[in-house]
């Protein structure tokens, strides 16, 4: 942190802003994890509150910074149930509204209204806890069960919330999303696309207040490294086992490599419900040995890998319910390496790519322009080069993690009428 920044943070008063997001730490979901750090680098006195805790697999160092202030509650805990009560009966009109709110929101979807069920009583301690606590804003991340928690607990507390709206979460199901923006003090979404789909279905009245708030990278740990200059082209992917990452049409277009002679290595970073039909169908393509499936990895394993490569591929496609990317972080881990990126032409991701500035762009679920793609960048170095250097720029531009977060914490403080830094 330079002198001036520290300077400027120094004079900000540190006011105390909770988040709140369905599952923490999720290692799919570094983003949260690293935003709220640069928040609390910014000036911000942090704390976490999931819903639920994440459990087992890959858990990043850096959760090691905050895990003191990571509050954790079973959903049906004594604790919980004990704050249910105790706020039915001293705050029995501030109870029924909330819960009438929580409810009426989303009645109209089965799968919001059962998970409002379940999470109304951890809704109304993690409201308690905040107010003990001395939050003064609360920032929920993604726009479903997390934004919902935050809209009940201002209902019982009066603490005002906002919340960052992404990709799925808005997509498949809007119930209750102009619920929850009319009531948040600001919305933030990570793209223009998604500002334009929300308001066109949910109108322009829940979009007013939104702002693009791009998710970010640290470019000054993400740099570049020169890949090996000899042996096969080695394609990196990172990205969950899900049918929206688009791996079978990756293994569809490897197979027409094969086919042309073209040798390569592809590493695969992630794992998730369709692992088996990946294995499955690298099997039944006899592609096996040329794939290396390393599951979740922690990110550090996930820079030597970026730095160990020669291009980065993400073949998203928009799945039978509807979900799709926001603007995928992965990618631009991977353009902040240098790495030349091969991605699909969808939702919010040519605002980070331009096709032929920064990197290729395929029609989504396009196995043969996937393949085209990335045979011409494996036999065209300088091409390479040329995109990798240019996707470094624009990530540094404009999805530099710093600057993103700087943007949000400002954007706090304006809600709180307090000095921004």
């Amino acid at each position: 942190m330079g002198s001036e920044e520290a300077g400027l943070n120094a004079n900000a008063p540190r006011h105390h802003v909770a988040y709140t997001m369905s599952r923490f730490p999720k290692v799919t979901e570094t983003f949260v994890l690293y935003e709220l750090l640069e928040m609390e680098r910014a000036g911000l006195e942090i704390s976490v509150f999931p819903l639920l805790r994440q459990r087992g697999g890959v858990r990043h160092p850096e959760v090691d910074r905050i895990a003191d202030r990571v509050h954790h509650r079973g959903l049906v805990a004594p604790t919980v149930l004990w704050a249910n009560l105790a706020t039915a009966v001293r705050h029995p009109i501030r109870y029924v509204q909330a819960l009438a709110l929580g409810i009426s929101s989303v009645w109209r979807s089965r799968r919001f209204l059962l998970g409002a069920i379940a999470f109304f009583p951890k809704a109304v301690w993690i409201a308690r806890s905040m107010q003990r606590a001395g939050v003064d804003h609360v920032h929920a991340h993604f726009a479903s069960h997390a934004a919902w928690a935050a809209m009940v607990g201002n209902r019982l507390t009066g603490i005002p919330y906002s919340f960052t709206a992404h990709g799925s979460d808005i997509h498949v199901d809007q119930t209750g999303f102009a619920a929850k923006a009319a009531r948040a003090a600001f919305v933030v979404t990570v793209s223009q696309y998604n500002r334009q789909f929300l308001s066109e279905r949910c109108g322009v009245a829940a979009t007013e207040r939104m702002h693009i708030v791009h998710c970010g990278v640290d470019v000054d740990e993400f740099t570049p490294a020169t890949p090996p200059v000899t042996g096969p082209l080695r394609i990196l992917c990172v990205a969950s086992l899900r049918k929206v990452k688009g791996h079978r049409f990756l293994i569809a277009a490897c197979e027409l490599l094969r086919q042309r002679g073209v040798e390569f290595r592809c590493d695969l970073v992630g794992d998730g419900p369709t692992r088996p039909e990946v294995e499955r169908l690298l099997a039944d393509a006899g592609l096996t040995d040329s794939f290396a499936m390393h599951g979740s990895l922690a990110r550090p394993a996930v820079r030597e890998l970026l730095r160990s490569s020669h291009v980065a591929v993400l073949a998203s496609v928009i799945d039978e319910a509807g979900r799709r990317e926001g603007i995928p972080v992965s990618l631009m881990e991977a353009m902040a390496t240098g790495l030349p990126v091969v991605a699909s032409d969808l939702s919010g991701i040519p605002e980070l790519i331009a096709h032929e500035q920064h990197g290729l762009l395929v029609p989504p679920g396009a196995p043969v322009d996937l393949a085209d793609a990335l045979q011409r960048l494996g036999s065209d170095a300088a091409l390479r080069s040329r995109l990798g250097a240019a996707g470094r720029l624009r990530v540094m531009r404009d999805f530099d993690l710093r600057e993103n977060a700087r943007t949000l914490a400002n954007l706090v403080r304006s809600s709180l009428a307090i000095p921004m830094s």
